[in-house]
């Protein structure tokens, strides 16, 4: 064990992580529902099954202290679905005090997980896995928050398949990540591995600017940057592949689909505090339902948290940023098809092992 993972254990090992105070969780969990709704008026389609789970008896817990949520986010698709939740927070319009920080980088928001400084994290799928392996089971996944979002974004006319891209050098971010993981998987499947040279940014709009620079070059954006891409080329640039649709082609036989990012909460957290973490699936939950019924109305919201600088690309972007708060046995299904995938292929992609049946939050 080198030093920076005795450190992380180490760091670990400061959580209150004892499995006896799940009794004490469930107890509390009586109110959490009702306490959620309240904050967020109701609207918690997709975060029922794990909610809803949490209220099921102890009509006698008393209402809980509110405390402070730290969360913490990525800059992109992850984040937009929290806009309407952000402004309900700032306002005071929440049974807890939820505060919000958006990061550039995965590797941004680990070590404050870590630590205990964040308690709640939208984080890459495989992210997650490794967190959960690396911190010996010390956070849980309770809602998977977007779907494939990753589309090829070139001004190629010739680039209209995945095939096409052999001998092609594809700009992208996310390296030890999810799309890192997506990219080589496909081009494995496609066979294509060694055909194509992967090329790292360290942000969405570093891609960007890249494409703007020189439109033959060809790169993998997620939404709401392969919208902007698009707007700013004035018609330069396309988006002729969608990774959705690849893994749909060539891994559908494994009867997972491609996602993108789920949440985290950490354990000790969860099991002190049952009832935040309702009203965080709730008001999620809500949020996304609102963002998607309404770009308009929240593309402003989306500029104003610093996720992308143009209300208008904001708006076009959103329906394709496949928002969503699925949690429960659909939670489970759906990420644990989708490590098993990306287990096969490097298991490394998931921290050395796929999580235990624990790491899926289903109280």
């Amino acid at each position: 064990m080198d030093d920076a993972e005795r450190g992380d254990v180490l760091a670990m090992r400061a959580f209150d992580f004892e499995m006896s105070r799940r009794g004490f969780a469930s107890a509390l969990a009586a109110g959490a529902l009702s306490l959620a709704l309240a904050g967020c008026g109701g609207g918690a389609t997709g975060a029922g099954s794990a909610a809803g789970s949490a209220a099921g008896s102890a009509a006698d817990g008393a209402a809980a202290e509110p405390v402070e949520v730290h969360v913490a986010s990525l800059k992109g698709p992850t984040s937009i679905g929290l806009v309407q939740f952000m402004d309900q927070a700032a306002d005071g319009e929440t049974d807890n005090e939820f505060d919000f920080a958006i990061n550039t980088a995965a590797d941004e928001i680990v070590p404050k997980v870590i630590q205990g400084d964040i308690d709640i994290a939208l984080v890459p799928a495989n992210v997650a896995s490794v967190l959960y392996n690396k911190t010996e089971g010390a956070v849980q996944v309770i809602d998977i928050n977007t779907l494939g979002v990753l589309n090829v974004v070139t001004g190629d006319a010739s680039v209209a398949s995945f095939g096409d891209l052999a001998g092609r050098t594809v700009y992208m971010t996310g390296k030890g990540t999810t799309p890192e993981y997506v990219m080589n998987y496909l081009l494995e499947r496609a066979g294509l591995t060694g055909q194509v040279a992967l090329e790292f940014k360290s942000e969405p709009t570093e891609v960007l600017s890249a494409l703007l620079a020189d439109p033959s070059a060809v790169g993998v954006l997620p939404e709401p940057f392969k919208t902007a891409a698009i707007a700013k080329s004035e018609g330069k640039l396309s988006a002729p592949v969608s990774l959705t649709d690849v893994w749909d082609e060539l891994a559908g036989d494994t009867g997972s689909r491609l996602l993108t990012g789920v949440t985290v909460v950490r354990r000790a957290f969860a099991e002190e505090h049952p009832e935040a973490v309702a009203e965080f699936l709730s008001c999620h939950a809500a949020s996304v339902k609102a963002v998607n019924a309404a770009p308009a109305d929240w593309a402003q919201a989306v500029v104003d948290a610093g996720i992308v600088d143009n209300a208008k690309i904001a708006e076009k972007a959103i329906p394709g940023c496949m928002l969503v708060c699925q949690t429960g046995k659909d939670m489970k299904a759906a990420l644990s098809g989708y490590l098993q995938v990306l287990f096969d292929a490097d298991a490394s992609a998931v921290g050395g092992k796929l999580p235990a049946d624990d790491f899926y939050y289903l109280e």
